[in-house]
């Protein structure tokens, strides 16, 4: 059973890894988990210099999912050099670092230092971020800016590239052929959708950011109609994500058209569903007699 998956050059000994943000940079869950079961370890964001993050209260449980409003809190391209690196290094499987930045050099300057580190697997570019120079707009919502930010990040680096797409957008296959045309390897879908949540008894918001991101099962139906577009959209390799509970929701993620997978929220209840994933994907193929799990790879029968 040939369980390898290729992003790009990069190579993963299986379709299963997490979702930036969370996961932490891997070291908080190396004592409850064999990390090198993984197919990879993706990390939190990383931008250019440290940043604080937003104030608490973050985090919030809302039916079926999670709000956040975390602020990609990050040591920094150094910080996590000195910090994490190292530990990151002696895994036997890849490391996907998720970058984000607040302009097109400073996405480009960041994967350039990326480039220059030895063992880095991919860089997958968090493109939910507002362009300051351009007023606040956010690259993954405008197709220009999208196009503006890979492309130079692809000029900065040989690392494969995966770019994380917004799923506030009228129409992602646009967006996926953007980044795909300007020089991606690989697309991550979804990132979280925008929401809020209020306290009636005190009639203020929930999160001190007053909005965050919404994550978890109740977004999988958007998530997975937004991989199916994109699948049908571009040629490269998908990684799926949004609300993947079981081995069953990973499955309809590679139906849809995703090449592999990423396990998000339920990381936080459930630290290993990554592997429960696995598994199940495992004990799927055996059913199904299949020998390879890239035959499930937009196998969606769709149609009369």
């Amino acid at each position: 059973m040939n369980l390898s998956v290729q992003l790009g050059s990069l190579q993963m000994q299986n379709p299963v890894t997490v979702a930036s943000g969370t996961f932490g940079y891997g070291v908080e869950y190396a004592q409850l988990l064999d990390l090198n079961r993984l197919g990879a370890v993706t990390v939190k964001g990383i931008r250019l210099n440290p940043v604080r993050g937003n104030p608490t209260p973050r985090t919030v449980e809302v039916t079926s999912g999670m709000l956040n409003a975390i602020g990609l809190q990050g040591p920094g391209v150094d910080g996590f050099i000195e910090k994490y690196w190292p530990f990151l290094r002696s895994l036997n499987v890849p490391t996907i670092i998720n970058i984000w930045g607040t302009s097109v050099e400073e996405y480009a300057e960041v994967a350039r230092r990326f480039d220059a580190v030895e063992g880095v697997g991919a860089l997958e570019l968090n493109v939910s971020c507002p362009n300051i120079k351009e007023g606040g707009a956010q690259f993954g919502t405008d197709v220009n800016l999208l196009r503006q930010v890979v492309s130079a990040c692809r000029q900065a680096t040989r690392l494969p590239l995966i770019t994380k797409l917004s799923p506030n957008v009228p129409n992602i296959a646009s967006f996926a052929r953007a980044a795909a045309e300007a020089g991606s390897d690989a697309l991550s879908v979804t990132n979280s959708v925008p929401a809020m949540a209020i306290d009636s008894e005190t009639r203020r918001p929930r999160l001190a950011n007053v909005t965050g991101g919404l994550t978890g099962p109740c977004i999988k139906p958007i998530a997975l109609k937004l991989v199916w577009e994109a699948a049908r959209a571009v040629r490269i390799p998908i990684v799926g994500m949004g609300g993947i509970q079981t081995a069953t929701d990973a499955i309809e993620f590679l139906v849809a058209g995703a090449t592999a997978v990423a396990v998000g929220t339920a990381n936080f209840y459930e630290p290993q569903t990554a592997f429960q994933v696995l598994a199940g994907l495992q004990e799927y193929m055996e059913r199904h007699r299949m020998t390879d799990v890239r035959e499930l790879t937009g196998s969606l029968r769709a149609g009369p």
